[in-house]
């Protein structure tokens, strides 16, 4: 197999319990699970195109933008980051449309598993992927607001308690406790009743959601791969978990090359 053309992040899915991966390559896709345990090589062809204009450009801002895309559009603003300092009610959205879309939806938050217990949100369509993505092997969605912004005050508050960022080590080498996060969610919802009655938030009653990784073998020492310091990669994919693919050489964040031109040999 041998495919050619700009990537873009893995497309994620998940079938009973287990990540399942499919890589944009050009006009096409890969399925990346079928993959694992095969010889792979992935040759960055010293191109990138914006994926929003389709412009060359000599480096990719916010995985996958030209500069200006970067700095025009409200998917690549500090908000996206940072939920809470939503502007749109200020006038000052960069793409206002595009923010009534895409931040005025329901959003969920919810406990994830992937280095330890994390608190995170999403738009409710975006889940099981976002999960996935974090690399998390466990996730509970714990409560349904109607904005990005309310999903973000929610957050605000609980980091006050819990951890927002996934150690990716941690991850990657797959040193991860065991953690109930129902008793967590019940822990950390009972500090906050206040908040969650003034936005209305829906307590969210399902169950747990478990997510299997198509690995064979885990990291014991991280050495991450970069295509700007070495163009060329090859060697067994071992497993994919997150966004990597951890290779028997090292791991490689897809995601972070975005918009990369590429050559992929299997």
């Amino acid at each position: 197999m041998q495919l050619a053309g700009p990537i873009n992040m893995m497309q994620t899915s998940l079938a009973d319990g287990e990540a399942k991966y499919s890589l944009p390559i050009g006009s096409e896709t890969v399925d990346m699970n079928a993959l694992v345990g095969r010889q792979i090589e992935l040759s960055f062809q010293q191109e990138i195109t914006c994926s929003n204009c389709g412009k060359k450009t000599n480096k990719s801002f916010s995985q996958g933008y030209c500069f200006p895309c970067a700095r025009s559009l409200a998917r690549c603003d500090m908000c996206i980051m940072k939920p809470e300092t939503c502007h749109h009610h200020l006038g000052t959205c960069r793409e206002p449309e595009w923010g009534l879309a895409n931040c005025f939806s329901p959003h969920i938050v919810y406990l994830a598993n992937s280095s330890g217990i994390k608190v995170g949100i999403t738009r409710k369509t975006n889940t099981p992927g976002r999960w996935i993505d974090q690399g998390a092997v466990s996730a509970l969605p714990i409560l349904e607001v109607k904005t990005r912004l309310d999903s973000g005050k929610i957050e605000m508050a609980l980091k006050s308690y819990v951890a927002d960022k996934t150690n990716w080590r941690t991850m990657l080498k797959n040193e991860v406790k065991d953690i109930d996060p129902v008793a967590a969610k019940n822990s950390l919802l009972a500090k906050i009743p206040s908040l969650v009655n003034e936005l209305q938030a829906r307590d969210l009653k399902g169950e747990t959601i478990n997510i299997r990784y198509p690995v064979l073998k885990y990291p014991t020492k991280i050495v991450s791969l970069n295509f700007d310091k070495t163009p060329l990669i090859s060697g067994v994919l071992q497993g994919i978990k997150g966004q990597y693919l951890l290779l028997d050489g090292g791991v490689l964040n897809l995601r972070k090359f975005s918009s990369y031109h590429l050559i992929i040999n299997s």
